[in-house]
């Protein structure tokens, strides 16, 4: 592997670190358990300018190192969960390039919700799924919010990896 690709493999784990501690920080709009996904500008922008499996490494190391540095094993279930579906359905759109990188950011804002849905099924039963509506509309907006802020940086930070 080229140094300047680990190089930018390197800034963008500590990115993606550094945007989950922000978030972390950031009052919850009033409804438990919806956050924006900073941390998924450095997986999408990987995504689109490194490959999948240097983003699918990004996104996995940083839901390791975030929930071991200011978590919980209760986090870390749920962010590998949202993050593992997450990943498959960006890889899986990315792969057939007919969408816009905010199409495949969408994409995997719901599907990291559907994950952690999954993961809560699991832990505590079926009764959770109620709750999917909510995250599957959180999940849009900020899937949406952060498609756009990757695709800026997308187009405007040259290849060098």
């Amino acid at each position: 592997m080229k140094t300047k690709k680990i190089t930018v493999m390197a800034m963008c784990t500590a990115l993606a670190m550094i945007l989950s501690y922000v978030e972390s920080q950031i009052p919850s709009p009033g409804v438990p358990g919806v956050k924006m996904g900073l941390a998924n500008i450095a997986v999408v922008f990987c995504l689109y300018r490194l490959g999948w499996k240097e983003a699918a490494g990004i996104s996995l190391l940083r839901v390791v190192l975030v929930s071991l540095l200011f978590g919980h094993v209760a986090s870390l279930m749920y962010s590998a969960a949202g993050a593992v579906l997450s990943l498959l359905g960006m890889i899986g759109l990315k792969a057939t390039d007919r969408l816009s990188c905010v199409a495949v950011s969408v994409i995997g804002g719901v599907l990291h919700n559907v994950g952690q849905i999954l993961m809560a099924w699991v832990l505590m039963g079926p009764n959770v799924v109620y709750y999917l509506p909510v995250l599957i509309f959180s999940g849009t907006v900020a899937g949406v919010v952060i498609g756009v802020l990757a695709g800026l940086i997308v187009k405007r930070v040259r290849p060098s990896a």
